[in-house]
């Protein structure tokens, strides 16, 4: 088993491309709706286990359709699911998505992911396995106070780690997250986490302010590519040009895509072309795994725009 991740689990009710984006007492129209397996963590499984990985997931469901639904997608795309609880006094949780070609809003209920702990991930979870991935640092608000001490066992059993920060519903940008980072090896905020936790609209910037001697930082900027400092220099990888059905997602894909790569033990250039690729071509259909690249679609993608 190569990858654990371990997070939230729910599905996503996709409201796309609105005609105006709604504003409280109001209604607008949507023209698709769609339900698609949600959750940053479980997206980033899917988009490694369609690169051909081996992943297993962590994770806790209510005892109820929507877990079922969940467990199934998971099961589907090749995700080992048999560390899932399912927790019979809880509900498994729901995000709403209202998303346009540019952005996206996403209204959720945690359920059974605010109560999630290291404590209902099964010891033998990590057997076999080389990298540990959580998500969605900030809205899980059980697992979140457990990660350091999870991510120190990972490594003293040689596992590598990994972190997703996620939006910080609170916007302060605390709860113990620069001392987890300090048992973290690859940190990845977009660019408006970035912004929130580094306090400067420059990202090379915020990458100083938040840089300590253990964590690789991967800047995810949209549009702009990705970017990580290499000996205090900003290294910066163009985005791919698509035309985006949905970016819900992308930086998860981008996530799977970066390790895939890195884990393999490829330089960080390439491991950022590689995720910038797996994050470009998930936007062109509805929902998180929808269309997640296959290897040799990320491979093609960078070959076709090599040396432009």
């Amino acid at each position: 088993m190569r990858f654990l991740v371990v997070g939230e689990l729910n599905p996503d009710l996709i409201l796309s491309d609105y005609r105006s984006f709604p504003t409280l007492g109001q209604e607008v129209l949507v023209e698709g709706l769609d339900l698609m397996l949600g959750s940053a963590s479980a997206i980033c499984a899917v988009g490694l286990a369609r690169l051909g990985d081996t992943v297993r997931m962590a994770s806790k469901t209510g005892a109820d359709q929507w877990g079922d639904f969940c467990i199934d997608v998971l099961a589907r795309a090749g995700v080992d699911t048999s560390f899932v609880k399912r927790d019979p006094q809880s509900k498994t949780g729901l995000t709403v998505s209202i998303t346009g070609s540019k952005d996206r809003a996403l209204v959720t209920y945690l359920g059974a992911i605010a109560t999630f702990r290291a404590a209902d991930v099964d010891s033998g979870a990590m057997d076999g396995c080389r990298h540990l991935h959580v998500s969605s640092y900030f809205l899980q608000q059980g697992l979140q106070k457990d990660v350091r001490a999870l991510f120190a066992a990972a490594h003293l059993r040689g596992l590598t780690t990994s972190l997703d920060p996620g939006f910080d519903p609170s916007e302060r940008w605390q709860s113990g997250l620069r001392e987890t980072l300090e048992e973290t090896d690859v940190f990845f905020p977009n660019e408006v986490e970035l912004r929130g936790l580094g306090g400067d609209p420059d990202p090379a910037e915020c990458l100083r302010r938040l840089e300590n001697r253990r964590t690789l930082i991967v800047a995810k900027l949209g549009a702009d590519g990705c970017m990580v400092l290499d000996r205090g220099n900003p290294l910066h990888v163009p985005a791919f040009p698509v035309r985006p059905v949905d970016t819900t997602g992308a930086g998860d894909s981008f996530n799977s895509g970066f390790l895939h790569t890195w884990v393999s033990g490829k330089p960080v250039e390439e491991a950022l072309r590689f995720g910038a690729a797996c994050g470009a071509l998930s936007t062109r259909a509805a929902g998180g795994t929808g269309c997640q690249a296959s290897l040799e679609e990320a491979e093609a993608m960078i070959h076709a725009t090599a040396g432009n």
